[in-house]
């Protein structure tokens, strides 16, 4: 098998994982999480029981697929930076691209389904305790991309800190009422902000 049959082999792969988890997270938004069982998600997406647990191992796993390509994001960014860009400076322009861009990962998206997704993940406990798991591999991942040790891995903490409060920020004002528009210019200078501080060192006691 040759590496253009290999690729859309993956292709398909990846497709059908984004299939089952759309369909069940349509579920989770019609009756919530909770009221969802496994076998409607199997049934909706038409496969039995045991081929959606080799997709994913867990019922949270459905919920949290659409962080599965954010998990290492940050790594990537900062391997593939130009030569002569810092990594500092490489994930603060990505990050602000992805505000432009409103990028829901950022918090910066005021559309109906990313906000009830978003409510649905962080009113159900169990997807917010998975969540963590995905933020401490994301971590781990762009200390290995810092060059690993303990200054790879306090850099990578204080970042991926930086980028969720950020988020966070954003979601809770949009979620509170205030439209896209209002929000981004402030949203642009609490990055600016946070990735300065980042830059130059906390200096607040």
């Amino acid at each position: 098998m040759n590496d253009q049959d290999l690729g859309l082999r993956e292709r398909k792969k990846q497709q059908r994982y984004r299939e089952i988890s759309d369909a069940a997270i349509r579920l989770f938004l019609a009756k919530g999480f909770d009221g969802v069982s496994v076998a409607e998600v199997a049934a909706a997406a038409e496969i039995s029981k045991p081929t959606l647990f080799r997709y994913f191992p867990t019922k949270e796993d459905l919920a949290l697929h659409r962080f599965a390509d954010h998990e290492d994001e940050a790594a990537r960014v900062v391997a593939g930076r130009p030569d002569g860009v810092r990594p500092l400076d490489a994930l603060r322009l990505h990050f602000l691209a992805g505000l432009g861009r409103r990028d829901p990962v950022t918090g910066l998206n005021d559309a109906d389904e990313v906000l009830a997704y978003h409510r649905l993940l962080y009113g159900t406990p169990s997807l917010v305790a998975r969540l963590y798991g995905y933020q401490r591999r994301s971590e781990a991942a762009l200390a290995r991309a810092l060059g690993g040790g303990i200054e790879g891995a306090l850099g990578s903490g204080q970042i991926i800190a930086v980028q969720r409060v950020l988020a966070e920020e954003n979601w809770r004002r949009i979620t509170a009422g205030e439209s896209v528009e209002e929000v981004y210019p402030e949203a642009v200078a609490a990055a600016e902000l946070a990735f300065g501080q980042l830059r130059s060192g906390l200096n607040i006691w």
